[in-house]
């Protein structure tokens, strides 16, 4: 029986904790073969990003139709995409594509710096969210979409989740790690309801690409044949592992990556 495959397409991370190398980290540790098209390289470690510099979108394009015409993916995952050429790109590139799509809206790096330019975040909106099968935010990125103050409690969280659906994704996990608390709740937010999961909030500064991380997990599932839920529930108890092991790794001065082998390494 062959390997389930998936596709990334997002940009790279030079300190291998985010982006195209967590991705195709965590579709390794799940089993999955992960081809990428590179939209962005930049430069940055764990303390920032110093330089980015978009890849042009007809070549942003061309990897995608290379991957598509000979390894056709079991699943998608898009991740950072600078400009809204490049969100354009992809759109029109995977127009014809018919598995599953995980959109997370990068917006802002761990550090702060900004990943997004704000007219493609209104394109993201308009060409790539309608083609969502699960859209990923994190609370303050889904309050900078929505145009609102971040979710505050578990009813606003919610309610940003379904005005989300509004813009033709199928399915919206709010990411609830920049909330508060002692527990780290994400919310898988449908039109048939509402599923809760919820884990222990670790104390660790080590969580640069758990955004990418998920996503990617996400994707690897979907890519392996599971249903949407039961995707995102492996994928985030699988990140919380992640998460939990990520200190043992010890990578650089500032947020360290998450531990995407940590079910494979001794």
């Amino acid at each position: 029986m062959p390997y389930a495959s998936a596709l990334t397409i997002a940009g790279s991370d030079s300190g291998g904790g985010a982006g195209i190398q967590a991705d195709l980290k965590a579709f390794s540790a799940l089993g999955v073969y992960g081809s990428s098209a590179i939209t962005a390289i930049t430069a940055q470690n764990t303390r920032g990003v110093f330089a980015v510099e978009p890849v042009s979108p007809q070549t942003v394009s061309a990897q995608i139709s290379a991957v598509l015409d000979d390894i056709q993916p079991g699943a998608i995952k898009i991740g950072m995409l600078a400009s809204p050429e490049i969100v354009a790109a992809v759109a029109v590139a995977i127009a014809d594509y018919d598995g599953p799509v995980v959109l997370d809206p990068v917006m802002v790096a761990k550090s702060g710096d900004a990943l997004l330019s704000e007219d493609a975040e209104a394109a993201l909106v308009e060409m790539l969210i309608p083609r969502a099968h699960v859209l990923t935010p994190n609370l303050p990125e889904a309050a900078r979409l929505l145009g609102r103050a971040p979710a505050r409690d578990a009813e606003e969280t919610v309610g940003q989740g379904l005005a989300l659906l509004d813009f033709g994704a199928q399915a919206v996990v709010m990411k609830g790690g920049h909330a508060d608390g002692p527990t780290c709740i994400d919310r898988l937010v449908t039109a048939s309801g509402v599923t809760t999961m919820e884990q222990p909030r670790l104390a660790t500064r080590n969580t640069h690409g758990t955004g990418c991380t998920l996503s990617s997990a996400i994707a690897a599932e979907l890519a392996k044949g599971a249903g949407v839920a039961a995707a995102v529930q492996r994928a985030q108890a699988w990140l919380h592992g992640a998460i939990r092991a990520a200190d043992r790794l010890d990578i650089g001065s500032g947020h360290g990556p998450v531990h995407h082998f940590h079910e494979v390494w001794p």
